[in-house]
């Protein structure tokens, strides 16, 4: 099954899809968009295009396992999803995805704009991976 991730932003959201046996999961593209309805049309319409049997949205739960106003409005954006495009979407926890993206990109030596338009891809895709070493570990 192919999934797609989403780290949504206020003003970028990066999306990932994993492969068909859930093994890799790949940067997809940042969605440069501030409209919160926009943005989830542009995200359902990429998930259909890439063939998204679930959608997983990162939720930024507090580092205490509290949730704020930003986990609440991430819900409302995968409830947006959800109702076009008729893709099962779930919650998955990001905390430090960015982090580790940052992390990751610094290794690398991304920096500057470069890193800027692809951060949010490449938390997307932490989250992604994350998640399916979930359903693989269920899956035993």
């Amino acid at each position: 099954m192919r999934i797609m991730s989403v780290d949504y932003g206020d003003s970028r959201t990066g999306l990932a899809i994993s492969d068909k046996s859930e093994i890799l999961a790949s940067p997809l593209m940042t969605v440069f968009e501030k409209d919160f309805d926009r943005c989830a049309e542009i995200v359902a319409d990429n998930a259909a295009k890439n063939g998204a049997e679930l959608i997983v949205v990162g939720d930024p739960i507090n580092m205490n396992g509290t949730r704020g106003p930003r986990s609440e409005k991430c819900r409302l954006f995968a409830e947006k999803i959800r109702e076009l495009s008729n893709i099962e979407t779930v919650m998955w926890d990001e905390r430090s995805t960015t982090v580790s993206a940052i992390s990751i990109m610094n290794e690398n030596n991304k920096r500057g704009k470069k890193r800027k338009n692809s951060i949010d891809q490449a938390a997307a895709a932490i989250i992604l991976e994350s998640y399916l070493a979930y359903r693989k570990n269920q899956a035993k």
